[in-house]
């Protein structure tokens, strides 16, 4: 396992994090366990988890995953050992069970999710504390036509920041970052914090995948340039890069057999896209799956790359991902399918 700075601080991240959003749901708290242990044992340092996973959201499950993380440092320890990433949820994307829908990035509601992560996690402290989606109107989670509404409601960036500095500075995190947000977004987060002397952004998770490279369009510039780099979500497009839905399959307990609410990968182009990269890996003997997270942990504006698992098996392939490297004639094919069919999914 090779390790990557996290930003500008001295942290030093897995270039593969341990994604959790299934414990809870998908997963149970033993599973949990069982890829921590394996991912630990592989070298990874990094876990990433959110106050609303598992995934889907709802009000029965929320809280859950934390839960089980906290769970495993309480009977096991290491705490130490990881560096741990949580997520604050905003207003919108369908959570009305968090903060009664009324989870603005204000200082009331971060200090909740703050402790409230600290909490189910059994921890002093988060070392990246990321907002989960921008609090105001703009384009995430594949919405494309961005509309300006000049009366719409957001909690201003000055104030969050300000709220994030104190929590800084209390010990409860040690760094922020970013999710889902956007160029403009990243851009004035950099700009009030040189500005103010607040905390400087360090990471951005945002999803990257072969069937929706948008990250390099405006961000990977600001990535590179600012250190601010991705901790890339979605690396595998829900699973449809693994090539298990290929002809119409949908295999007992996967996501997308499971729930229909995950269909941001699952258009026309973007199926069509995905089975030309399963057939480009296979005509070079590369499983599919170990192809797609190669060469998003390849890609020069990134920190780290969230796998996500929800059998051993499935985790042990992702991981073994890490010694695939790319030959010169597999970077071709993936080129030669991106322009025949730009982010299919974006």
């Amino acid at each position: 396992m090779r390790y990557r700075p996290l930003g500008t601080t001295d942290i030093q991240v897995s270039a593969l994090a341990l994604g959790s959003m299934t414990w809870g749901e998908q997963n149970s708290e033993a599973e949990g366990f069982a890829q921590i242990d394996r991912a630990r044992a592989a070298g990874i340092n990094f876990i990433d988890t959110a106050e609303m996973y598992p995934v889907p959201p709802r009000a029965e499950t929320c809280g859950a995953t934390e839960t089980i993380i906290g769970n495993y440092f309480k009977r096991h320890g290491g705490r130490e050992q990881w560096i741990i990433a949580s997520k604050a949820a905003a207003p919108g994307n369908g959570i009305t069970h968090i903060r009664e829908g009324r989870n603005h990035f204000d200082r009331a509601n971060l200090v909740a999710a703050v402790e409230g992560s600290l909490k189910r996690l059994h921890t002093d402290y988060l070392d990246l504390y990321q907002l989960h989606w921008p609090d105001r109107q703009t384009n995430f989670f594949g919405q494309l036509g961005y509309t300006h509404d000049p009366d719409a409601h957001i909690t201003p960036i000055e104030d969050t920041l300000e709220v994030l500095d104190e929590l800084v500075k209390s010990g409860k995190i040690r760094h922020i970052g970013l999710s889902n947000e956007t160029p403009w977004g990243v851009h004035r987060f950099l700009q009030l914090a040189e500005s103010r002397g607040w905390p400087r952004v360090v990471s951005i998770q945002n999803p990257y995948n072969l069937l929706n490279r948008s990250f390099e369009v405006g961000l990977a510039e600001i990535a590179i340039r600012e250190q601010v780099g991705l901790l890339a979500y979605s690396p595998l497009a829900f699973g449809l890069l693994s090539g298990k839905y290929e002809n119409g399959a949908r295999p007992e307990k996967a996501r997308l057999t499971l729930f229909e609410r995950f269909q941001r990968y699952n258009n026309p182009q973007a199926r069509r896209a995905a089975s030309a990269y399963v057939a480009l890996a296979r005509e070079h003997g590369v499983d599919p799956a170990q192809l797609a997270l190669a060469y998003v942990t390849s890609r020069p504006f990134l920190t780290s790359n969230i796998i996500g698992a929800t059998t051993l098996e499935q985790l042990d392939s992702n991981l073994a991902s890490f010694d695939l490297k790319l030959s010169n004639e597999l970077l071709a094919g993936i080129e030669r399918i991106h322009t025949e069919q730009p982010n299919p999914a974006p």
